[in-house]
């Protein structure tokens, strides 16, 4: 399905559910995307951080992206992660992305590597020739320890190897810095906030959609957020991202004594869509640490108070 250009809206980076024995729950996978898509979210974005991409074996990853392809039906546009190390993976990735249907490619800068802004626009600039779809940049330096440089975004946009950016850095002054030079482009150019705590802000500033990973346990909020935050209504906007940042506590439930942030938050997102019925079990994949029976209790009470549950 061709993207809009410039994307604009909620596209949720979508979890991957899994099963007991860690293969991908093929059933759920297909019953959480019917659950974004009956939310009213405008696209789809798989095999991201939330997705636990780097957990997942390239047989899985593939899996992913027929699943969420086939129970679209067309009707969103699906934009899949090619997150690596380096450019030769992520080609790979990217590569079969597009023979499994998917209708644009997400990919980080490489890591793992200390990167300059010339290796990293010619990262771009290789996936860009080697795969003709839409190509997003995913700024996220607290998973990726690159943050994208402004000018070498707005660079790579002009030229048209980018369509756009999901930027996930809470870096709030470079953000802006690259919203009030958007007008500078000749082309469509697509920038999406990944900083789900501050969504009101970053549309009043000029972003045009959202990647929220909450939005996978209650999209119909963040498409609330974004339609009042469009209709100028910012008093229903905040109050709806007030709500939301409550919500959001759940992500913080796992003991930090005994686990990652990472561990606490995709494991509550995945056991409050167990508990919702969404998906058949709550398991993340190793080697993130399962939260326990006085962590997911907490999730329940959150999804109480937000009267999801």
């Amino acid at each position: 399905m061709p993207l809009p250009a410039p994307l604009t809206g909620v596209v949720p980076p979508v979890c991957t559910p899994l099963t007991a024995s860690g293969r991908v729950d093929v059933d759920s996978l297909a019953s959480l995307t019917e659950h974004l898509i009956d939310a009213g979210v405008d696209a789809l974005f798989v095999l991201g951080s939330t997705g636990e991409a780097a957990c997942l074996s390239d047989g899985r990853r593939s899996t992913v992206i027929e699943t969420v392809v086939a129970a679209a039906r067309g009707r969103l546009p699906v934009l899949a992660g090619a997150i690596d190390m380096a450019t030769t993976r992520v080609l790979d990735h990217a590569r079969t992305a597009q023979a499994l249907g998917a209708d644009g490619i997400v990919a980080t800068a490489p890591f793992c590597t200390r990167t300059h802004p010339a290796e990293i626009a010619d990262h771009y600039r290789r996936i860009r020739a080697a795969v003709d779809l839409p190509l997003f940049a995913c700024n996220a330096p607290a998973s990726v320890p690159t943050e994208l440089p402004v000018d070498t975004v707005l660079e790579l946009a002009a030229d048209g190897v980018l369509d756009g950016v999901e930027d996930s850095s809470g870096n709030t002054g470079a953000l802006r810095r690259l919203l009030v030079r958007l007008p500078t482009l000749d082309r469509p150019f697509s920038v999406l906030t990944g900083c789900e705590l501050s969504v009101d802000g970053a549309l009043l500033a000029g972003a045009h959609g959202i990647v929220p990973g909450l939005g996978n346990l209650d999209p119909a909020a963040y498409v609330r957020l974004y339609e009042r935050a469009r209709a100028g209504d910012w008093r229903a906007a905040a109050k709806e991202q007030d709500r939301l940042a409550a919500l959001f506590a759940l992500t913080d439930v796992g003991d930090e004594r005994l686990m990652g942030r990472g561990s606490s938050a995709l494991g509550a997102l995945k056991a409050a869509l167990h508990l919702l019925g969404v998906i058949g079990c709550p398991d993340t994949a190793p080697p993130q640490i399962p939260l326990d029976g006085a962590a997911r209790d907490a999730v329940r009470r959150l999804l109480e108070e937000a009267e999801l549950l």
